[in-house]
């Protein structure tokens, strides 16, 4: 992993971005992580990673995992079932 200020990747981004693909690139400014250049390997990748990264999504995430936790979910079979009606 390489760590880079700010403005050094901002002079050399096509630089960096050649070396995010041999591993992430962390980007400091005032001595701090701000962001992480990584390269993308594949498309579904890149959905799980966004998608992991998004406030929203993570709190639909969070609310569904409580709600399974507190009713304890569907059954496999109901959902299955419950799938093809709506077809």
């Amino acid at each position: 992993m390489k760590i880079a200020p700010a403005d050094e990747v901002k002079e050399s981004f096509n630089q960096y971005l050649k070396q995010c693909a041999e591993s992430p690139v962390v980007i400091i400014q005032k001595g701090r992580p701000v962001a992480v250049l990584v390269a993308v390997v594949d498309v579904d990748e890149l959905e799980r990673l966004v998608l992991a990264h998004t406030p929203k999504f993570r709190r639909l995430l969070a609310a569904a995992e409580r709600r399974i936790a507190r009713t304890g979910g569907v059954k496999h079979d109901e959902f299955w079932a419950e799938a093809e009606k709506e077809q």
